[in-house]
């Protein structure tokens, strides 16, 4: 069981076996901050050798390699960390914690580093968990943020003795790790709807029409002048962006617009249970609204037909048939952009009105299962997010 305590020089929560003060250090009391030798553009390729992992990358699929010579040579002459070292990413999505697995791996210099850390005072896997819960956005005002090896060095730590650490990483590792198995049964219920869209759409188990016979009305919307604080100030319409559009149904959404704004603009208010589909940028974004809604340009309204469900209608545009008839049809530009006018002669395999039914049903009835999940990893993430907060200080 865990323990609340309100000593300033503890954390919060605690487990009951433990007590003292916490010793105070900047991480470079205990530690150094290392990186990898620079590695050139000319020495990289895309095909095969040793993995070589950028800020992108790290902790996901590498999209560069490096001769198993270089690596061989730069590993000896040069410094590489040790297994179980927790590696941080210090540009782009700052402060993404990795603890290095041991594996032949070259990485990136300067943006991503590890702590060489002797494990004389401090556990890695506290130090990995201690990092993680940091917000380097804190370091400074600047919209791009970078942390620099002295922002390392002087970054302020308590720790307990290490019989301690070991019980707090353990028990936020056991989190990690449901989290992970979570995340897995995410993306194989994820990939099971996709390859029942696939299928079915592989099956043309219907007539083939044009997109533009499909709906009643379709057109994408317009911003109002964002200078004009009368088509926003106390606005009641939702204005759609493409953030909103991360889940199946729209049913929150942050911005507003007034009448005047949606009367001033190419916006148009898009009826209940209609597709909102992003057309421009990050083209794909699909979700069903559930309220009515207008939208900035580069994002389509869809009022299907009366013999289009628009379930069916949403799954079917997720497939890979219509996402590869979309792509042939994307604009190149200023910005990557699929036009309704061309979006409109894709030929679409439709079927009569009961079996669309039939066949959403069977997809909602997966996509539900997601939501579950989904809400449940959320849960969990939340749970670790507030251990962190409470089990460090």
């Amino acid at each position: 069981m865990i323990r609340e305590t309100k000593c300033l020089d503890v954390p919060h929560l605690r487990f009951p076996e433990f007590s003292g003060e916490w010793k105070k250090c900047k991480l470079g009391d205990l530690c150094n901050v290392l990186m990898c030798k620079r590695i050139l553009v000319s020495q990289t390729n895309t095909e095969d050798g040793v993995p070589f992992y950028k800020i992108g990358t790290i902790g996901s699929t590498p999209d560069a390699y490096i001769s198993k010579e270089l690596f061989d040579d730069y590993k000896v002459k040069y410094n590489y960390p040790r297994k179980g070292e927790v590696m941080i990413t210090c540009a782009g999505t700052v402060g993404k914690c990795v603890v290095y697995d041991g594996e032949d791996a070259y990485f990136q210099d300067s943006n991503i580093v590890w702590i060489d850390n002797p494990t004389q005072y401090i556990s890695n896997g506290f130090l990995f968990h201690l990092l993680s819960k940091v917000d380097w956005r804190k370091l400074n005002s600047t919209t791009i943020i970078r942390i620099y090896n002295d922002d390392l060095r002087n970054l302020k730590m308590s720790y307990p003795r290490k019989e301690e650490q070991q019980k707090i990483s353990h028990l936020l590792s056991l989190l990690d790790e449901r989290i992970a198995t979570q995340n897995k049964i995410i993306e194989k219920l994820q990939s099971l709807i996709k390859g029942l869209i696939d299928d079915i759409i592989t099956l043309k188990c219907g007539q083939l029409v044009a997109f533009e016979t499909l709906y009643s009305k379709a057109g994408e919307g317009g911003t109002p002048t964002t200078s004009n604080t009368e088509f926003y100030d106390n606005g009641s319409i939702p204005f759609i962006k493409i953030d909103d559009l991360s889940n199946k149904y729209l049913s929150a959404n942050k911005d507003y617009i007034t009448e005047l704004g949606l009367k001033k603009s190419s916006a148009w208010l898009i009826p209940t249970h209609s597709i909102i589909y992003s057309n421009g940028a990050t083209i794909g974004a699909i979700s069903i609204n559930k309220y009515p809604v207008c939208t900035k340009q580069g994002i389509l309204g869809i009022v299907p037909n009366t013999n289009i469900d628009v379930e069916f209608l949403y799954y079917f545009m997720q497939s890979s048939y219509f996402q590869k008839e979309v792509e042939r049809v994307v604009t190149e530009g200023t910005m990557k952009t699929a036009y309704l006018k061309d979006i409109n002669h894709i030929k679409c395999p439709i079927p009569d009105l009961d079996r669309q039914k039939e066949i959403s049903h069977l997809l909602s009835v997966l996509s539900l299962k997601e939501d579950v999940e989904r809400q449940l990893l959320q849960k969990y993430q939340i749970q670790k997010q507030y251990l962190l907060r409470k089990m460090f200080i």
